[in-house]
């Protein structure tokens, strides 16, 4: 009895043991099945980089009320803190567009990278001072740290304000890619000033920081969303791009419409910034899908030639 007691307990235990192996072995065959499915999933959507600014929101609005996806076309977000990581997805064939301006684009296609620009944006930048730093004036910047990235648009309005202002000394362009630590090296006193764009310029103009400078003062419009040409000649890319637009178009009327604070939830999740700078943010206004001013693009080529 004792040896049958014996000989049924270890069967039910290697029949545990078996069933324990078989259910592990299938979660892994299951989990490879799924990563497969969602790779496949994602190499046929419409990838995009973004950067947490406001010149983004019509995409983050998008995908985050699945307007994309109920218009008929998959949009998934390669969300960055810098439009220099935007540049290494593009260049490396892992996006089919992103959001830039055209100072990064022009020089991109000049290192032969060929891109379609879809639509301008309402994207501008503000020279913005340390309180601190007690400067008022564009020559004040002389011997002072001025936070930028480079071959961007922040680049090009450092170098014209320098230009411009003809200071005593030196002003030191300090990169700094992510714009949310631009504006925390403001905050914290290690940056004497900051070339930014929205909704983070808001912020530190509410902490009482004076803004030395602004591109839409210089009649150039520089933001864009620009895709690789090889990516557009798929007929499949093709359709999915004019349906990316269609919903793209109906956002912009949406936000101007209802204002930006209606979407205040989306600018708080995807650009790390809290309800009082949504409050704050300036009446901006979205426009339909159109291509860059000739004179921008032209002005843009030409800061590499």
């Amino acid at each position: 009895m004792k040896i049958l007691f014996t000989f049924i307990i270890s069967m039910a235990l290697a029949a545990g043991f078996t069933s324990c192996g078989q259910s592990y072995h299938e979660k892994q065959r299951l989990s490879i099945r799924e990563r497969m499915r969602l790779a496949s999933e994602d190499s046929a959507a419409l990838k995009i980089a973004t950067v947490p600014t406001m010149d983004c929101l019509p995409l983050f609005i998008g995908v985050e009320d699945s307007l994309f996806q109920k218009a008929g076309v998959d949009v998934h977000l390669r969300a960055r803190g810098s439009q220099i990581d935007g540049d290494t997805l593009i260049a490396g064939n892992h996006v089919e567009g992103f959001v830039t301006d055209l100072i990064r684009a022009e020089r991109l296609k000049k290192r032969g990278v060929p891109l379609r620009y879809v639509t301008s944006t309402n994207a501008y930048w503000q020279i913005i001072t340390n309180r601190k730093a007690r400067v008022k004036e564009l020559n004040q910047l002389s011997d002072k740290m001025i936070a930028m990235t480079r071959y961007s648009v922040t680049d090009y309005l450092a170098n014209l304000a320098v230009d411009s202002a003809k200071p005593k000394y030196d002003v030191f362009r300090v990169q700094i890619n992510d714009v949310n630590i631009r504006l925390k090296m403001l905050v914290n006193n290690e940056m004497d000033a900051i070339v930014i764009p929205e909704p983070q310029a808001t912020t530190a103009r509410l902490l009482k920081n004076s803004v030395l400078m602004d591109s839409r003062d210089k009649d150039f419009h520089s933001g864009v969303i620009a895709f690789r040409e090889k990516a557009l000649k798929n007929k499949q890319r093709q359709k999915q791009l004019q349906l990316f637009l269609t919903v793209y178009d109906a956002v912009c009327d949406s936000i101007n419409k209802y204002g930006t604070l209606h979407y205040a939830k989306v600018i708080e999740k995807y650009m790390g910034v809290d309800n009082k700078t949504v409050k704050a943010l300036p009446n901006l206004r979205y426009y339909h899908s159109s291509a860059p001013r000739v004179r921008d693009v032209t002005r843009a080529r030409r800061y590499w030639n």
